[in-house]
């Protein structure tokens, strides 16, 4: 059977040497995530709770981000709708954690990318595999070697 593309999940996957306890603290974190993730407000990991931030297009721009927790199973899985105000389209991100001894593996799952706007290229699958692919095997790397 053959997958479209288009609305196949995003996943990025990476081990890092570090103890599923500390990723989780820094997924879940207010004061953690504004070191390597983005400047929340506030962040509960708690099923319900919406928090937003502003992120920048390739251009500039700002875009409002409206996300909803929607489901915590703790120090194993993390996942929150994304969103933005004004433009139609909603998606999930998911992170998932598997300890291995003091490592643990992070698959990072970002599904509905194909219901947002397609004429907008900071809205791109290749947009978001390229943001996705900083945070986490760059900007989450360094954060948790700098622990």
């Amino acid at each position: 059977m053959k997958t479209d593309l288009k609305t196949e999940p995003l996943v990025i996957e990476r081990t890092f040497d570090a103890p599923a306890e500390k990723i989780w603290k820094a997924i879940t974190d207010k004061k953690e995530m504004k070191k390597w993730y983005f400047d929340l407000a506030d962040f509960r990991p708690e099923i319900g709770f919406e928090f937003q931030f502003t992120g920048q297009g390739k251009k500039g721009e700002a875009y409002l981000h409206l996300c909803k927790v929607t489901e915590v199973v703790v120090q194993k899985k993390l996942t929150y709708s994304w969103s933005y105000k004004g433009i139609a389209g909603i998606s999930y991100v998911t992170f998932e954690l598997f300890p291995d001894g003091n490592k643990t593996k992070l698959k990072l799952t970002h599904k509905g990318l194909e219901t947002f706007q397609t004429d907008n290229p900071d809205f791109a699958r290749s947009s978001f595999t390229e943001g996705w692919t900083y945070i986490i095997r760059t900007s989450l790397e360094n954060f948790l070697k700098n622990q």
